[in-house]
């Protein structure tokens, strides 16, 4: 099987030349598109998220050989996370090349998060079974460059952290609302507000609710800890 000029291209993007290139047209594959004969991403999903942590995971703990658990774990969580998955996913276009059924064309599936994470990973698992751990592991460092050594930063997801502070002040968890929707069904923007017991407040605006509540959050913490 020969690939097509834009799945070539893609591979480049990747880093890396299929011996098998039907990996990476089922990898790519949405179950929207599924036929009798045509099969779709959601068990090479399952492997690449597996390959995925295993690579974090290593990482991590080659990285900081001092840290403990408690610290490797958010670390670890951050990198692998919808988000992160989605945001690379992003970063080698891949939106471009996923292969999409009718009704998720229509609703705007090449932008959607959940799917280009879902992909992200098939995409993974695919030059694992391809190529085997050691290139997969290559790949994967590759496409997720420096966040392995800045992932400090956002390694805390803000809920939590504006949670726990909350409740070390006796304080009751944050509360948060939506307080605006615009946009069509298939590219909806939120806006989010999140209130403490005392009062303090922020918002943020995303293109999911969960982002926008971690924005918000994290907008928040910054204001109630200068």
């Amino acid at each position: 099987m020969k690939l097509s000029s834009d799945l070539a291209a893609f591979s480049d993007r990747i880093g890396h030349r299929f011996a098998k290139p039907e990996l990476l047209l089922r990898a790519l594959t949405h179950p929207s598109m599924t036929s009798p004969n045509r099969d779709n991403n959601q068990r090479l999903e399952f492997l690449g998220d597996r390959v995925l942590g295993l690579v974090m995971a290593e990482a991590l703990f080659d990285a900081d050989k001092g840290a403990a658990e408690g610290v490797l774990a958010p670390r670890f969580n951050a990198l692998v996370r919808k988000e992160a998955c989605a945001t690379v996913a992003r970063e080698i276009d891949l939106g471009a090349v996923l292969k999409l059924g009718r009704s998720e064309m229509k609703t705007g599936g090449r932008r959607k998060d959940a799917l280009l994470a879902d992909a992200m990973e098939a995409v993974i698992a695919a030059v694992y079974l391809d190529a085997g751990f050691e290139r997969a592991r290559d790949v994967v460092l590759a496409l997720w460059g420096d966040r392995i050594d800045a992932v400090e930063e956002d390694a805390r997801d803000p809920k939590t952290t504006l949670q726990e502070w909350a409740q070390a002040r006796g304080q009751q968890p944050p509360v948060y609302t939506e307080t605006d929707r615009q946009g069509p069904d298939h590219q909806p923007v939120f806006t989010i507000k999140v209130t403490l017991e005392t009062g303090a407040h922020d918002t943020a605006t995303a293109g999911s609710k969960r982002a926008a509540e971690m924005a918000a959050a994290k907008a928040l913490l910054q204001k109630v800890t200068q």
